[in-house]
């Protein structure tokens, strides 16, 4: 009688057996978008304090290693590249994300893949292929556990987010079965992340651990460490763990497994907006009603802001003080979008923050859940904003799905060079050395090496790189063009 296999090996079989002819035109095009759209958050977010704070950090990149820090001078190991720009990929929350996964798809896997190729000279057409494994681990996950594992308070994008990354990185570095087992058990015990720490440096620190910890599993099962092929379904094992009994279905892992890949469901977005992605369809219904009525601000006299329930938890900040708190504020990025038709990177510095128009208009501004969109309903990626003018009139606009018919990702990688380029003159990046990267990740798949590639992306050295303390001290804490692709 054969023994029942576990869930991390019949895992292990479908990402060892996966093959780039899975992989349609369409989600090709959809793995290019992610690529191209992590590697321009990461330059543009590399030199956010968040970032150099850690850098900072004694025991990170203290040592020259084979791998690109993007944006940024200097190298280091696989592990201090996939930490450090991971972590700079999420810095600004400006990079895509998923609306069944929950969180940012792509930020998991780019910096692990990237380090890894780049330090084993590998092609870009295998990290492609393992950037589709990556993203349909993810998303797979996230159907077994989904929403309550969301809810009670687990970052999905790095919870979920180890695990894809482990299952990515075992792809790319064609490691056996019996390994990807042991990879992604290990990444199991290392998944973590809770969104008490949203608007805070520690979520796109989230991210930066996340990648670095599935490049580490990956890196151990290749050394032959061991770890219980049973991590998943185990009595004290994820599913019980995280979500607990009757708060999961495994089977949904595997339903339709890449068929179609998860890369083509039109829940991936692209965001327009470098802010939370729980607050776009705020967003998105605020600037609609503001083209369709011409509102000024002198027409406001109170705002009301309904977003679905699942979307207001964790951007229910009414008074916002620094760069984090308003990227999870859906009260201040609509009081922008109301009064200045956009909202951009330049919104979210502590001078605009402290806008005495925009702090008068967030005095009257409330949000609460919507009590027509149900915790259930199809699509959570919805709202409603109210505008109460001065002379009396109450005028709306009502969103209720921001993904609708694929309309949040661009039709093409071309499509991304103005958010790209943007983010690459944020970085400062050599002069025409920007254009020069798009061309190159726009046709990734087709590069040989991807050393060459990351050469590209090293950025010149930083005027105020802060100074590591030595060992033993104290460091303490401190007391784009907006574009119409997307919704």
């Amino acid at each position: 009688m054969t023994e029942p296999r576990t869930i991390a090996q019949r895992l292990a079989a479908k990402v060892a057996a996966f093959d780039p002819g899975q992989i349609t035109p369409k989600a090709r095009e959809r793995a290019l978008i992610g690529i191209l759209d992590t590697v321009a958050v990461t330059l543009a977010g590399a030199r956010e304090p968040c970032v150099q704070k850690l850098r900072a950090v004694p025991g990170i990149c203290d040592a020259p290693g084979p791998s690109t820090l993007i944006g940024l001078a200097g190298k280091g190991s696989m592990l201090d590249a996939a930490l450090i720009n991971g972590t700079a990929s999420h810095a600004l929350d400006y990079d895509d994300f998923s609306s069944v996964f929950g969180g940012h798809q792509s930020a998991p896997l780019v910096p692990a893949l990237f380090a890894l190729a780049e330090a084993e000279n590998l092609s870009g057409k295998a990290v492609v292929t393992a950037y589709a494994i990556g993203v349909e681990t993810e998303i797979r996950l996230a159907r077994a556990v989904h929403f309550h594992h969301y809810d009670k308070g687990w970052h999905p994008t790095a919870t979920l987010g180890t695990i894809g990354a482990a299952a990515a990185t075992a792809h790319l570095l064609r490691l056996s079965e019996d390994q990807i087992v042991v990879a992604l058990a290990l990444a199991v015990s290392q998944a973590s992340g809770v969104k008490a720490n949203f608007g805070t440096m520690t979520k796109p620190f989230h991210v930066g651990m996340c990648s670095r910890a599935g490049l580490l599993a990956t890196l151990m099962a290749r050394q032959g460490y061991t770890a219980n092929p049973a991590a998943f379904e185990h009595p004290q094992g994820f599913f019980e763990v995280y979500n607990g009994a009757g708060n999961y279905d495994a089977d949904r892992l595997f339903d339709h497994w890449a068929d179609p890949l998860e890369l083509e469901d039109d829940g991936i977005a692209v965001k327009a907006y470098p802010c939370c992605g729980s607050t776009h369809a705020a967003i998105r219904a605020a600037l609609d009603l503001r083209a369709k009525t011409r509102l000024r601000p002198e027409d406001i006299a109170r705002i009301e802001i309904l977003p679905h329930g699942r979307r207001l938890k964790h951007t229910d900040t009414p008074h916002p003080v620094t760069e984090l708190q308003a990227k999870f504020s859906v009260q201040y990025v609509v009081a922008r979008a109301l009064l200045d038709g956009a909202v951009k990177l330049s919104h979210f510095d502590e001078d605009a923050i402290a806008d005495a128009r925009i702090t008068d208009v967030l005095s009257r501004v409330e949000a609460r859940a919507h009590p027509d969109m149900a915790d259930d309903a199809a699509s959570q990626w919805s709202a409603e904003v109210i505008v109460h003018t001065a002379d009396g009139q109450r005028v709306s606009e009502r969103l209720d799905n921001l993904m609708a018919d694929g309309g949040a990702v661009p039709k093409s990688a071309s499509a991304m060079w103005d958010k790209f380029m943007d983010c690459a003159e944020a970085a400062q990046l050599p002069a025409d050395m920007g254009g020069a990267v798009f061309e190159r990740l726009e046709t990734l798949d087709s590069a040989p090496d991807m050393a060459l590639v990351l050469r590209m992306m090293a950025g010149q050295a930083e005027r105020h790189t802060p100074e590591k303390p030595r060992a033993g001290t104290h460091v303490s804490g401190d007391a784009l063009p907006e574009t119409t692709w997307v919704p």
